[in-house]
């Protein structure tokens, strides 16, 4: 899960008043809180460019979806049934590579083909509670050891060679998302503004003569534990073991499944990395921390190298919290406390 990314009260406040052309809109669609804020635009053409991404990424909420009827529901029953491939749509085509891609990259710790698993652990559905653990699914799910690069795409067709793949893109539909806005934003004409699905944030230019600025959140406590501000193109995103969860025998089991083991991460509180602008900043800002999130702690440094991430920031399972250089310049620690508890990771 990732950690929300929250607006500082001074943004939430500007966009109450009229002093500055400050405007926000706010939905719920992934599950989850979205906002897209403009600055200098009137209040009507802020509203009007809004609606065109909600609708966009309500659109994206609908096909994707993996438990209720979408496009990927579909695909993944064509999966279960051994079917012959069948035709999809040239985007989602496109996203199967990317996704493919990126899991290579990781070793397979970023595994959208998990789906069963994560089913299974009744993360898909709305509300959370504890299950019986069915040990013995589990292990027949990491036996059958679906990946993504059993997924065959030809000509805009998709087959799988195992059965046992169930797409799931949890960890990559809100970055998806992200980069879609900021391409209707540009399409229209609008330079400044910031986009938060859940706590993946994307930026483009700044508000007045100030940059935006984000706070992280505490992933034990109702408030941000660090401030930075985000210039334009950059974007960030968190994963964290906090938000999807449920608590059995005093156990927390979260939604971010390994791949390797069949069971609930269990590591970090917390991971968050910071991705400057390229093509696909926010896809990365929401993949890139998975893998790292997954990693043994003597791993995690080589993982974000591994995944092309300078800018990261670890929140372990004691409360320590470890950094890289980059990422930590970045940052303002809003307690003494926490900021005594910083290891920069060299």
């Amino acid at each position: 899960m990732r950690l929300i990314i929250l607006f500082l009260a001074s943004i939430l406040l500007a966009s109450c008043t009229k002093s500055e052309p400050l405007y926000s809109t706010r939905s719920y669609v992934f599950g989850t809180l979205v906002d897209v804020t403009t600055y200098g635009e009137t209040e009507s053409e802020s509203q009007a460019i809004a609606a065109k991404i909600m609708q966009e990424f309500q659109s994206l909420h609908n096909r994707l979806h993996a438990w209720r009827p979408s496009e990927i529901s579909k695909i993944n029953n064509k999966f279960a049934q051994n079917a012959a491939p069948h035709k999809i749509a040239p985007d989602i085509a496109n996203m199967i590579r990317e996704m493919t891609n990126y899991s290579v990259q990781s070793n397979g710790l970023f595994n959208p083909a998990i789906g069963g698993l994560i089913n299974t652990w009744g993360f898909h559905q709305d509300e959370f509670k504890a299950i019986k653990i069915d040990e013995a699914k589990l292990a027949s799910l990491v036996a059958a050891n679906p990946q993504m690069t059993d997924i065959v795409i030809e000509n805009d067709t998709i087959s799988s060679k195992n059965p046992a793949v169930q797409l799931d893109l949890g960890g990559y539909a809100k970055g998806y998302a992200l980069d879609r806005a900021v391409q209707i934003l540009q399409n229209n004409g609008v330079k400044n503004a910031i986009v938060n699905i859940g706590g993946n944030v994307i930026v483009l230019g700044q508000h007045g003569n100030k940059p935006w600025r984000v706070g992280i959140q505490h992933p034990r406590k109702p408030s941000a534990i660090a401030t930075l501000n985000l210039a334009s193109g950059w974007a960030i995103g968190t994963s964290g073991d906090y938000q999807r969860y449920f608590v059995q025998n005093g156990k927390r089991y979260c939604h971010i499944i390994n791949p390797q083991t069949g069971y609930p991460a269990d590591g970090p509180q917390s991971v968050t990395v910071l991705i400057p602008p390229q093509k696909n900043s926010g896809v990365l800002s929401d993949v890139a921390s998975k893998p790292i999130y997954l990693s043994l702690f003597e791993g995690q440094k080589s993982m974000a190298k591994q995944m092309g991430i300078e800018h990261y920031l670890i929140i372990e399972k004691n409360g320590a919290i470890a950094g890289s250089p980059k990422m930590l310049k970045q940052l303002k620690w809003l307690d003494a406390s926490d900021q005594q508890k910083i290891q920069s990771i060299q």
